[in-house]
This record gives structure tokens, C-alpha cells and sequence, in this order.
């Protein structure tokens, strides 16, 4: 069986539309695995079928339906799947395509963004930024608990500041999450710290940077080696600035 994201909008709201479409799915013999509105304009549904020539016929027929606009017809993609799941499209940045943006109050979608994230083999950067107490670290454990994966500080200030200098042997597999303050590890920590910091790198798994601007600041990576970019923010009007982080002690560190 394969699956497929289909999403419309309607032209015409007239009563039974949805039916139509489900009962032409049916006869079609396409079965609706999930449907749910997005964003209030549009209702999407997550398809599967083991036939693609009765997929194209559906596509075919709905260009006849003057009522409805198709706007995504595709294999779904993570960001299809939550959309579905939670009714709206996650905020990307028009610029920077692998910029995510969320506000505080989405913090369920951002975990489920995230264990999926968390949930690819290999390499994978990503960083998360956002003021303190904002919800990062506790992002980024719970993402690990939705995904089945276990996680490692290397370091951390979420209950006191945590600058490790070496991994356990148990912590070398590849279901490992590997979780770094940009901050700590380059500004709070030894030379061991950020030895150990560069082998976590080249590990083939994921890692998360909080706080990736102080990180690229102050080590030999770039912005462009990160695979994606989360925003937090309490509002959507708030602005993540790092203007108070210097070497010693600021409020980054009770984040």
C-alpha cells in the first residue's frame, strides 16, 4: 500500500462536497486513512492505495469538480503528516527554508516536529533557539521519549549546569540523542569539554544545539552545516537576542 497527502480547498461550500469526494474514493477502492481541516480554509486527507492507475483516475476526475481547488496532491511529508494530525501547516521562514518557527503555546506540535525528526538514521544537526525558560530543553526530551530514543546532555543547564568530558560506553549506539548547549560548551566549559564536544559531532546520529548563533559564534561551524533551525518564543512578537551572553554568568545559564 502506498500513501499519498491530498489537500484542497473549497471555491464553493456547498453541502455534501466532502461526501462526494469520500464516496468517489470509496468506488475507487482508496481508503482515507486521516482527514482533518488545516487551517480553517483548506481539509486535507492521508490516502492509501495499491493501485496507481486508480489514484491518477481520482486526480483526473477532480479537475472536473468546479467546486474544489486541489493544492497538494503528493506522497506526505512530515510536515503533511502533522498538519493532519494537529490542523495546521508548521510556520517556515520565507527565507531561510529549514527554519521552523513555533510559539510556546504549540509546544505539542514542536515535540511531534521533532520526534520525527528525531527519528532519521545518521547525521542530523539541529539547532534550537529561543530566550530562557522558554521550553527548549524540555522540547527536546519529551521529542526523544515520542521517538523511542534515549538521550545524553553533554551539557546542559536545565537543572544545574552539566559540562561532561567523556561518553559512557552504553551512549556509543546509534538510538542515542545527543543534546549540547551552544552556550555552555563553548563559553562555560574545559578543553576537554570541547574535545569531546567535536567527537559527538562526527557521530552518524542526531544532535541538537540549543542556542546554534553562540555556537557557530565561537567554534569552526556554520550556520549551513545544520540540517534544521527551531524557533521558540513565548509570542510570536518576542525577539531571541543573545546581547547579555558574555564569558561568566548570565540568565542563559537557568534556561
Amino acid at each position: 500500500m502506498k500513501e499519498w497527502y491530498f489537500e484542497y480547498q473549497l471555491l464553493e461550500n456547498r453541502p455534501g462536497i466532502l461526501g462526494d469526494i469520500s464516496s468517489l474514493l470509496g468506488m475507487l477502492s482508496i481508503n482515507i486513512m486521516t482527514i482533518n481541516g488545516i487551517d480553517d480554509s483548506r481539509r486535507g486527507m492521508l490516502l492509501s492505495s495499491d493501485s496507481d492507475d486508480q489514484v491518477e483516475r481520482f486526480k483526473a476526475i477532480l479537475h472536473t469538480i468546479g467546486s474544489v481547488s486541489v493544492t497538494k496532491f503528493r506522497e506526505p511529508r512530515v510536515r503533511d503528516r502533522l498538519a493532519i494530525r494537529h490542523g495546521r501547516y508548521i510556520e517556515r521562514d520565507a527565507a531561510e527554508r529549514k527554519t521552523f518557527r513555533f510559539i510556546r503555546r504549540e509546544l505539542g506540535l514542536l515535540v511531534d516536529f521533532m520526534a520525527e525528526l528525531y527519528k532519521r538514521d545518521g547525521h542530523y544537526l539541529v539547532g534550537i533557539r529561543g530566550m530562557p525558560r522558554v521550553g527548549k530543553t524540555e522540547s527536546v526530551v519529551a521529542a526523544s521519549v515520542c521517538a523511542n530514543k534515549r538521550w545524553s546532555f553533554i551539557s546542559s543547564t536545565l537543572l544545574r549546569q552539566t559540562v561532561r568530558s567523556q561518553l559512557a560506553e552504553d551512549e556509543l549506539g546509534g538510538d542515542h540523542i545527543f543534546i549540547i548547549d551552544g552556550i555552555v560548551s563553548t563559553m562555560r566549559s574545559t578543553e576537554k569539554h570541547r574535545t569531546l564536544v567535536a567527537e559527538v559531532m562526527r557521530q552518524p546520529v542526531v544532535k541538537v544545539v540549543e542556542h546554534p548563533d553562540i555556537f557557530v559564534r565561537e567554534t569552526e561551524y556554520e550556520l549551513e552545516d545544520f540540517d534544521c533551525i527551531i524557533e521558540l518564543r513565548n509570542d510570536e512578537n518576542e525577539k531571541i537576542t543573545y546581547d547579555v551572553v558574555e564569558p561568566g554568568f548570565s540568565s542563559f545559564d537557568i534556561s
